[in-house]
């Protein structure tokens, strides 16, 4: 199992920029695929951005592609979704997931993913 912890949410005016935080608590983190996704009161759980195990894969949605930055640091079990240039539309509560498959491919679906944090509120303002 991998419990995640999601930080680094709060208002940040449109235009700016915030980087969240997601510290996990398994061993097998440097073995995991992560991801981010974000959900808006009615409205489905949406992919974001994803990582693989070693950090040399990503995968982003269409409306972040070139804002949105994800990475991963492995020595301290951490991974980090970095937000510029954001928009009155990126306000949600943003949620930090976890395969439970060992090397798992990059899903982009939320039903792929077995563990995930408690979620951090992102307010952009205009």
């Amino acid at each position: 199992q991998v419990p995640l912890v999601e930080s680094g949410g709060g208002l940040v005016q449109a235009g700016g920029s915030l980087r969240l935080s997601c510290a996990a608590s398994g061993h097998s983190f440097s073995r995991n695929t992560m991801g981010w996704f974000r959900q808006v009161p009615g409205r489905e759980r949406e992919f974001v951005a994803g990582i693989t195990s070693n950090g040399l894969s990503t995968d982003y949605a269409d409306s972040v592609k070139g804002r949105f930055t994800i990475s991963r640091d492995n020595a301290k079990n951490t991974v980090y979704l970095q937000m510029t240039s954001l928009d009155t539309e990126d306000t949600a509560v943003y949620y930090c997931a976890a395969q439970g498959e060992l090397y798992g491919s990059l899903w982009t679906t939320a039903w792929k993913y077995d563990y995930w944090g408690q979620g951090t509120q992102v307010t952009v303002s205009s």
